[in-house]
């Protein structure tokens, strides 16, 4: 929604906490308008000549834990209160913000009986929830107070509310729904077939290893390590904030390619981590029907192979994300990444030579792009990048493009059909807790 501000935002967190019915009250329209003004005016403010980047939880200090859980982990978030509360105004956070590194903690901001904002304190451990968001932990560490904001860029505030990204306001745009095409429709039937080489030795495995285990039961395990990664990548190169394009193809045609490599590790990488969470599963399993049977203890070799099999499961967790590292870092040279359907690296820096364009491309509002979602806009209405990427991607059906501009935003390319479709606002993090998904063990 083009020319909103930040009152709009307010309007938008009020109604939100209306209907989750909370025993909290609901501040008042002008105590949130207060807020998002404070925090978008001090979004273009700097401190020591960098620009503010800070997350402010808004929270009770009279009661900062309603619903504390009943087994409270060691790395659980706690706030830690000023000895004064402090007045909030653009001011005072720009000096706090180079306190409050926004991956490891957050501001604690609360109002007064007259409506006034002000900042009571610091809550830590903040790198834990991130973690969960950005697929680097299964431990879905719960959010603090009512809501958080987080101040990522000039004009650019993102609302969270538990595991959910409510909203996001970039300068006049306000932002309300994220597609999430790497789960479902079109983008997400590419990306699973892509997975085949990785199911496919999965499989085999199984038939050897653990015949007893049904390939049916890991399947959308294997899709969900396949589509994670994938979306971890695409969070990793939007951390660089240089930009950066993908390009998953059959081959290289129309492509001059600088740097030509061949890198298979995260593949490689994703399948030994896929076979060491199912020894891990089983052995788990096992140990645990023998005490349900009876017995009072466990023999050394089942022993050994479950903390042989947990062992590999953290190592193949890193590998996965040092490959990861290794292939986002690529996207900083101007040019194109290039990927096999396999997840395997075939260069970097390769400029894409596909000419003509189609008359329209169709921009689609949902994940699925039904008929009713798209709507028709000018290829030429975009940058260079992008134009080129429409214009390989409408001469190579089969391919699927990806474009990450420095601010973040992230483009999907793909001919469905007759038609060149291009969807924005995609969905890269964890928002929602899916404990299906963990039903077999955690994903990385």
């Amino acid at each position: 929604m083009e020319n909103s501000r930040p009152q709009d935002l307010a309007v938008l967190v009020q109604n939100k906490l209306r209907l989750n019915r909370s025993r909290v009250p609901v501040p008042e329209l002008s105590v949130l308008e207060a807020l998002f003004d404070c925090l978008f005016y001090s979004s273009m403010c700097k401190e020591e000549s960098d620009l503010i980047k800070v997350t402010v939880t808004f929270i009770d200090p009279e009661n900062p834990d309603p619903k504390p859980p009943g087994f409270i982990v060691p790395e659980r978030w706690s706030c830690v209160a000023f000895q004064k509360p402090i007045a909030m105004n653009t001011k005072a956070l720009a000096k706090l913000s180079k306190a409050a590194d926004p991956s490891s903690s957050s501001l604690a901001v609360y109002y007064n009986e007259k409506g006034g904002l002000y900042i009571w304190g610091m809550i830590d451990q903040a790198m834990h929830y991130q973690n969960f968001l950005n697929y680097e932990s299964d431990t879905d560490s719960e959010q603090p107070g009512l809501f958080q904001v987080a101040v990522s860029d000039i004009g650019t505030l993102h609302v969270f509310f538990d595991y959910e990204l409510l909203a996001t306001l970039k300068q006049n745009v306000l932002v309300k729904r994220y597609l999430d095409v790497l789960t479902i429709g079109p983008i997400s039937k590419m990306l699973k077939r892509n997975a085949e080489f990785l199911k496919v030795a999965v499989h085999q495995y199984l038939d050897e290893f653990h015949p007893k285990e049904k390939y049916q039961d890991w399947e959308e395990y294997l899709d969900g390590l396949w589509i994670q990664t994938f979306s971890r990548l695409l969070l990793k190169i939007q951390n660089y904030q240089h930009g950066g394009a993908i390009l998953i193809a059959d081959d290289s045609a129309d492509l001059d390619i600088k740097y030509q490599i061949r890198y298979e590790r995260l593949t490689l990488a994703m399948i030994a981590h896929a076979k060491s969470a199912i020894d891990n599963f089983v052995s788990e399993n096992t140990i645990e029907g023998q005490f349900q049977s009876g017995k009072s203890s466990i023999s050394r070799k089942l022993y050994q192979w479950e903390s042989q099999a947990l062992s590999e499961k953290k190592g193949t967790a890193d590998e996965i994300k040092g490959s990861i590292s290794f292939i986002a870092s690529q996207t900083c040279v101007d040019g194109v990444v290039l990927f096999d359907r396999n997840m395997i690296t075939n260069g970097f820096g390769a400029v894409l030579r596909a000419k003509g364009m189609p008359k329209k491309i169709y921009v689609s509002s949902t994940a699925t792009a039904t008929l009713k979602s798209l709507v028709p806009y000018d290829p030429k209405h975009y940058g260079t990048r992008h134009r080129s990427m429409i214009a390989y991607c409408w001469k190579h059906p089969n391919c699927l493009g990806l474009v990450i501009s420095q601010d973040g935003d992230i483009r999907v390319f793909s001919k469905i059909e007759d038609k060149l479709i291009m969807w924005e606002n995609i969905k890269t993090q964890q928002y929602l807790t899916n404990r299906s998904q963990r039903q077999k063990g955690a994903l990385i």
